[in-house]
């Protein structure tokens, strides 16, 4: 690879870690062509984009960008390919579906919205990370909730509040 082609991956890295908010840092190593091709299909399907990295260059992709990347350099070694996902938990649960059936891939490590997580044995804890829209639906539900009990009461109070008067009214008739 020429300096010139070094120059332009790094510049596409930087680009591409700039541009998602959701990024998996995987090992595949050691799967064969049917499996890859199988796992790249699965990240298809769940809108992820899957590529496999340098090291060096990503590294340096991480330097020059204007992210805090915390320790993922750190776990720079060996295979390192990357999922970019518009959602956070949906790259960790491509690959706990994916290891039903095989060994890989293995999380080294994600940033997910700001935060850095490192290690795999946080696999399932990302899994359960609510994605942006979920967690959206979730505060309108709690919000609707009261207003929801409120309608409710003022029907069921007016209703008997109905009766009560009418109740009254004929007593005194």
């Amino acid at each position: 690879m020429t300096r010139e082609e070094k120059a332009k991956a790094i510049d596409v890295l930087t680009t591409q870690l700039a541009e998602n908010s959701n990024i998996y840092l995987t090992d595949i190593s050691g799967l064969d062509a049917l499996t890859t091709s199988n796992l790249r299909r699965a990240c298809f399907k769940a809108g992820i984009k899957l590529t496999v990295v340098k090291n060096t260059l990503l590294a340096k992709a991480m330097e020059s960008s204007e992210r805090e990347f915390g320790d993922l350099k750190t776990i720079l070694k060996g295979n390192t390919s990357l999922m970019f996902s518009e959602t956070g938990n949906a790259p960790a649960k491509v690959i706990k579906e994916f290891r039903k059936k095989s060994e890989k891939p293995v999380l080294k490590g994600a940033f997910i919205e700001e935060s850095v997580y490192i290690g795999d044995n946080l696999l399932d804890d990302l899994v359960s990370i609510k994605s942006r829209d979920e967690m959206i639906g979730e505060v309108i539900g709690l919000l609707q909730s009261p207003a929801k009990n409120v309608v409710s009461a003022l029907k069921s109070g007016g209703g008997k509040l109905a009766g009560i008067i009418k109740t009254l009214s004929e007593r005194e008739g």
